[in-house]
């Protein structure tokens, strides 16, 4: 990493933070975005559960182990792509995320965003979905699609998808969930035999 990504990487850390009480209380850490910071492709979730904040980073427990397959199918590696969360600390009890947490964490997301310039947002179940679109989402019905969605001033491209954890509870979800990754990396511009980069040939 270069000095310059590393001081970016730095800057996108969020050293303290007091603004929720509940969470403050319920977390051990903040767990922060990873990956990239030039990364194409960013993956958003709601928030930590108790594993990610165990180990301080998204997205590492058994819904993980899906997103990391998924990845692999669409020849992608996590290393390849940036994975944050909408609020970066655990909820009580794993619940979701409060309108007002999801309002406190906002900043430091669209941040992260404006930073990162990725070609493509891909949102992981309802709550990230509703928040980036600020409307009411149909996430089974609506997972595969893609909106443009203003986030911090500017116009993004997101691709709405079913949480992976979907995907353990219902096996009929899977197929479209891996479907919906892959198209991912391929509106990227990151996937084999696309126009843009190809990390393939790391591997």
């Amino acid at each position: 990493m270069s000095d310059d990504a590393a001081a970016l990487d730095e800057e996108l850390r969020l050293q303290s933070c007091e603004r929720c009480p509940a969470l403050v209380e319920s977390r051990s850490r903040i767990v922060d975005g990873v990956g990239p910071i030039d990364a194409d492709l960013l993956f958003v979730g709601e928030a930590p559960g108790a594993t990610e904040d165990e180990r301080g980073e998204p997205f590492v427990g058994r819904s993980g182990d899906v997103l990391d397959e998924a990845l692999r199918d669409a020849g992608l590696a996590r290393a390849d792509v940036r994975i944050t969360n909408c609020v970066r600390c655990r909820p009580p009890d794993n619940r979701d995320p409060r309108g007002e947490e999801l309002a406190n964490c906002r900043g430091h997301l669209e941040t992260e965003i404006d930073r990162l310039d990725p070609d493509l947002i891909v949102t992981l179940g309802k709550v990230p979905s509703e928040h980036l679109l600020d409307r009411s989402v149909a996430i089974t019905s609506e997972s595969g699609s893609v909106v443009d969605a203003r986030l911090g001033g500017s116009s993004r491209r997101v691709l709405l998808s079913v949480h992976p954890a979907a995907t353990l509870y219902d096996r009929s979800q899977r197929e479209g969930f891996f479907e919906t990754v892959a198209r991912a990396a391929t509106l990227a511009g990151v996937a084999e035999g696309s126009s843009g980069q190809s990390r393939l040939g790391e591997f």
